[in-house]
């Protein structure tokens, strides 16, 4: 299947500006930007997709997907103004690709899902702040930690979660794709 064309991202260049960084602000998603998720995320599957090939990470989803993760999960958006520099989502459905017993047990754990952040403005500390605003989103809901997966190898993004605090607790094989698990315990 051809890629569909790349979205442009138009924000000052081909990077964020560090001074614009400071002027990200962080809100849970709604319905009104199902479109603008479905977007970046088509971005950052077209970008990973010229650097590493075709794979799992080449799969964008769609505006009613994202609709739906909305409605079930707890959207976290970074934005400059009305634009949408990145996303993630924490939600208490375990994903397939979680094989319990790897982790530590706790009363509730989050499951950290469908992390991206715009080609144009990843190094720029959009992903760090997303964390930690995930991390006080979780505390407050209260849970335990957050859980997520991670691709094993040059297009995952293992060693940034690490940097931030999360701990690998196993490393699996789900239907061919190898992943890595972390957690991040917060009692």
């Amino acid at each position: 299947m051809p890629l569909a064309a790349p979205i442009r991202w138009h924000i000052s260049g081909s990077r964020v500006p560090a001074h614009r960084n400071r002027n990200v602000s962080l809100a849970v998603a709604t319905e009104a930007d199902a479109g603008a998720i479905a977007e970046l995320r088509a971005a950052v599957a077209h970008a990973l997709t010229l650097m590493h090939g075709e794979g799992h990470w080449s799969a964008s989803g769609t505006e009613k997907e994202a609709l739906r993760e909305i409605r079930t999960s707890r959207v976290i958006l970074a934005r400059v103004g009305a634009e949408i520099l990145g996303t993630l989502s924490l939600a208490t459905k375990k994903p397939w690709a979680i094989a319990p017993e790897y982790f530590t047990p706790v009363t509730r754990a989050l499951y950290l899902r469908d992390m991206a952040v715009a080609p144009a403005a990843q190094g720029q500390g959009v992903g760090r702040r997303l964390l930690a605003e995930a991390e006080r989103s979780a505390r407050a809901w209260p849970a335990g930690a957050i859980r997520l997966d991670a691709y094993d190898g040059a297009v995952g993004a293992g060693g940034f979660y690490a940097q931030y605090g999360f701990k690998e607790v196993g490393r699996v094989v789900y239907r061919g794709t190898p992943l890595i698990y972390f957690e991040l315990l917060l009692t």
